[in-house]
């Protein structure tokens, strides 16, 4: 692959967008080869975590712009991109490990909304995240007007998408963009132990977990609950269940 590296550490796969001199803008290329890295991390049962990064001075500055200039003005050409589009980012979401994101520099309009697919996000101190469609008279149309909303409320959403702003990285961390901040020049750093950390618990409780916490969310409370008790009691008729309960009972011996 060339516009994505993907290394895999044990039990952690480690993506890399590797387009440094375009700041990793997203092309139907990198597309194809995130679709390559997915599949992958999906055949791969021992996999825990995947850490996702950018190389260069930039996590992602959204989409290549030459690509959108050029395909724009065509309706089945533009579709087809943006189904790619969505097929990929919609994998990233559902694949069954949890996804760290780790961002440097910016991630700009489809950066952010890559790392809106993503479950946990590291940013470095100095970094900042933006949508930007509205200064230049664009929408967001990577999944943004969905997802944003969706995690951090239609208000802010709003204010962010309306107003073509800027966060800074505390800002972020305020407002459920980000789970953590990184100090200046070690988020990669942070990402990789942050993944190797989830690599460290239950594989099967921490796949529960997820899919219990996305589908959840698109659903009514009583419906979440009742998926909740299915998934729960397919759980814990799982080894690593049964194995989590006994170190459970004989820590529970040993402090008596």
């Amino acid at each position: 692959m060339s516009t994505v590296r993907l290394v895999i550490k044990g039990n952690v796969a480690h993506v890399i967008l590797d387009r440094p001199d375009q700041m990793n803008a997203i092309s139907p290329e990198l597309l194809v080869e995130l679709d390559e890295a997915c599949a992958t991390i999906e055949r791969d049962p021992d996999l825990k975590a995947v850490a996702l990064t950018g190389a260069g001075r930039a996590f992602c500055a959204g989409a290549d712009l030459k690509v959108v200039e050029e395909l724009a003005p065509f309706p089945e050409p533009w579709r087809v991109f943006m189904s790619a589009w969505h097929r990929v980012f919609d994998r990233i979401e559902r694949l069954p490990v949890p996804v760290v994101a780790g961002v440097h520099g910016v991630a700009l309009a489809g950066g952010l909304e890559l790392l809106l697919v993503c479950d946990l996000v590291v940013m470095d101190e100095n970094a900042r995240l933006g949508d930007q469609h509205a200064n230049f008279a664009l929408v967001a149309g990577g999944g943004g007007s969905q997802r944003l909303p969706r995690l951090i409320g239609a208000r802010r959403a709003k204010e962010l998408m309306l107003l073509g702003g800027w966060l800074s990285a505390p800002q972020a961390l305020e407002w459920g963009l980000a789970n953590r901040v990184a100090p200046n020049g070690t988020v990669e750093a942070v990402t990789l132990a942050l993944a190797n950390e989830l690599a460290q618990k239950s594989g099967a409780a921490s796949r529960a977990v997820k899919r219990l916490v996305d589908r959840g969310r698109d659903v009514d409370l009583r419906s979440g609950l009742e998926l909740e008790k299915r998934v729960v009691a397919e759980h814990m008729r799982s080894d690593d269940a049964k194995a989590g309960l006994k170190a459970f009972r004989e820590r529970g011996r040993r402090k008596s």
